[in-house]
Order: structure tokens, then C-alpha cells, then sequence
């Protein structure tokens, strides 16, 4: 069975009730997600061996975090427990034109206060094929982007594929800070995944005649991004989510991977969004499985994006489906009729 490890923050997540405002609220729902844990559930539940790796503290909240990935399958023996917080995020969804709000109370989080010596990372990567971050997680702090360019060496030392969602946070660092550590991460990531934001705000790369804001994406825009990704750092692949916004609640959903001078582009879905929180996670989920396991290009990129799509679909941070499940839609079963 193919192993993957994926290494960042669990956190936990507290959102007020259906579509409430947090001035409004007056209980919380408790779940927990975080990007690359996200990616791991996804990957356990389309059968894969996946491993995440995080630091969390030994207390009760942080053994709920634990067992909050246990149940889908995910390895989690190789999380060190110490530190004194689980990292919190405060979700409120959003409506129509009102957009979803994310606070965060992770400072000083058990993973943002680990050290280099925490992990062992070529006892980690025994037996391992697949590496995967995001850009969240070196934003934590200095030691904690140290340590994500000690795993990387580590991992193309054992000629481990290594993935990374660019995912920049200005909430966490500043756009100059992101682009000094991530360009000397991207020396060793061979798949790069991006939104249509991630590329102009790290590396200053920007698609020609796109709105975001207004739901105008231009193809070629895009391809021209990965292409200029793809020449400073040598990615194998360069694969992009494309979000058309019409409101907080619809969407259009399609994607793009970049390999081999190539571009292929997945179908579009029109998404009535439950949730969209973890929607680039599964995206990311779907193309590690389907890469992984040798799809071409085309497959890969409809995988994914048909993934995700469901995603949006599902509360909380986690997406749920399985593989059947996937390929149904990717294979052109959007119905949403019930199945008997």
C-alpha cells in the first residue's frame, strides 16, 4: 500500500450554529481540522496509508484531536505530544454576500512552539512515497519553517515526491516574509498546488484578465501562471483550483494541472456550498491519490476537483466521501438524486 505522511497543525474549530454570526451566538460547535490533517483524512478514506505528523499536547483536547483522525484511519503514532495549547480557529459561515469570517487563537500552540528536535524525520519517512505541506505551516513560526526545510531535505534525500498547497495566510505572515521561505521550500517540491490568489501574493505571479472578485477567470491566465511557476522552480507539476464567485453560497468549481508543457482542465461544476472550509484540502487530497497511483493528467485533475466539489457539501473541515463516490461524479453523475 502506498505511504504518505502529511505535517502541519490540528486545530481545533469552533462555529456558531448554521448561519449565525459570532455577536450572535451563544453556543459553539467543537470539531477539529487543519489543512494537512484534512488532506490525510481524504487519503484515508480512499484507502491509502496516510500518516500525519503534528505536535499536540497530551491533555484531553489534545487526545480529542488525535481521535478525531483515528476514527477515519489515519495513523497518528507518529504525532509528539507535549506543549501546553491546541491551536483554535473561530469559523463563521458565510451567506449570499456576506462572506465567512475566520479568527485565530493559535499562537503559542503546541506545534507553533516545537523544535527542530521534535521529529526525526528519517525514521518518519521509512517506507514512505508521498510528502505533503502546506505554506500554513512554516508560517507558524522561524523553527517551525526550519523544520519543514529539514523534512524536505529529508524526503528528497529517499527520493520522496513532495506536494505543497501554497495556501498564504496574511492573518499569519506578510506577503515579502512568504515569498523569502517558500521559495527556498519550493526548491524541493515537485507539485505545487495554488488558488487563484496564492501565486500573486507569494511570488508576485499574476493571471492576465482575471477578476476574482468578480467571477472572471481566463484560462489562459492561468496556464501562464504555471508555466512561470513551473520555470523558477522545476515543478513536475503545477496544479490550480479555479473558484468563480457568485456569492458566498454558489459557486463555480473547476481546476487546472500543469505538467509536462501541458495543460488540462477539468470540467466545471456549479456548487451550492454547505461549507467551503477544507475545499482546497480535498482538492489536494484527490490529486496526491490520483498521482499516487499513476493517473494521467486528465483523470488526475476531474479526480480531484470532482473531490472537492462534493466537499463543499459536507460541514466541517473533513471530507467524507469515498472513492465510488468521487468517480460517480467525476464520471458525469451530477444529479443529486437519491440513491436506493
Amino acid at each position: 500500500m502506498k505511504k504518505v505522511i502529511t505535517f502541519g497543525e490540528l486545530m481545533l474549530r469552533l462555529a456558531p450554529e448554521n448561519y449565525l454570526r459570532f455577536v450572535q451566538s451563544e453556543k459553539y460547535e467543537a470539531t477539529f481540522g487543519g489543512a494537512e490533517a484534512n488532506v490525510a483524512v481524504s487519503l484515508a478514506n480512499y484507502g491509502l496509508d496516510v500518516a500525519f505528523v503534528s505536535k499536540l499536547p497530551a491533555h484531553e483536547i489534545g487526545q480529542a484531536a488525535v481521535n478525531s483522525l483515528r476514527k477515519f484511519g489515519v495513523d497518528t503514532s507518529k504525532i509528539v505530544r507535549g506543549g501546553d495549547r491546541v491551536g483554535i480557529y473561530y469559523c463563521e459561515k458565510g451567506a449570499s454576500q456576506r462572506p465567512s469570517k475566520v479568527v485565530y487563537d493559535r499562537a503559542y500552540s503546541s506545534i507553533a512552539t516545537a523544535k527542530k528536535a521534535d521529529f526525526d524525520w528519517n525514521a518518519i519517512f521509512e517506507g514512505v512515497e508521498w510528502f505533503h505541506f502546506t505554506g500554513i505551516t512554516p508560517a507558524l513560526s522561524d523553527e517551525v519553517a526550519e523544520i519543514c526545510l529539514e523534512a524536505c531535505k529529508a524526503a528528497k534525500e529517499k527520493n520522496i515526491t513532495i506536494s505543497c498547497d501554497l495556501n498564504f495566510r496574511k492573518k499569519l505572515w506578510s506577503k515579502e516574509k512568504a515569498g523569502q521561505v517558500m521559495a527556498k521550500l519550493c526548491e524541493y517540491i515537485d507539485y505545487c498546488i495554488a488558488n487563484e490568489e496564492d501565486a500573486k501574493d507569494v511570488f508576485g505571479i499574476e493571471a492576465d484578465n482575471t477578476d476574482i472578485y468578480g467571477g472572471k477567470l481566463d484560462r489562459n491566465g492561468y496556464i501562464s501562471v504555471a508555466k512561470k511557476l513551473t520555470e523558477r522552480f522545476n515543478f513536475k507539476g503545477v496544479a490550480i483550483t479555479l473558484r468563480e464567485s457568485k456569492s458566498a453560497n454558489d459557486n463555480d468549481w473547476s481546476g487546472m494541472l500543469y505538467t509536462n508543457g501541458e495543460a488540462y482542465f477539468s470540467k466545471k461544476y456549479s456548487m451550492h456550498i454547505v461549507d467551503r472550509v477544507g475545499g482546497g484540502d480535498s482538492f489536494g487530497g484527490g490529486l496526491i491519490y490520483s498521482l499516487v497511483n499513476g493517473a494521467e493528467p486528465q483523470k488526475a485533475i476531474e479526480f480531484a476537483v470532482a473531490a472537492s466539489c462534493l466537499k463543499h457539501s459536507i460541514e466541517g473541515d473533513y471530507n467524507m466521501v469515498s472513492v465510488a463516490e468521487v468517480m460517480n461524479l467525476a464520471g458525469g453523475d451530477a444529479s443529486g438524486r437519491v440513491q436506493r
